[in-house]
């Protein structure tokens, strides 16, 4: 398993949580997505899966969630 950590900002509710989530987990080998909210500034989102996933993916679907990653840890 590899874990990859993120800031993803724009995120201000449950909502917009659940949009990321579900975006990021819609990529190949991706098994888990947690999010520490932090509302008005960059949340950190842990990203789990099989093997490392392409920084161009995960850019893309937090884009088409409608937020943007600001760092990939």
């Amino acid at each position: 398993m590899t874990t990859t950590t993120i800031d993803v900002t724009g995120m201000t509710c449950g909502n917009c949580v659940a949009h990321v989530t579900a975006e990021l987990k819609e990529i190949d080998g991706v098994s888990d997505v947690s999010v520490d909210l932090h509302q008005g500034e960059a949340s950190p989102v842990t990203i789990t899966s099989t093997s490392q996933v392409e920084e161009a993916a995960i850019r893309a679907a937090v884009d088409e969630a409608g937020y943007q990653v600001t760092a990939i840890h």
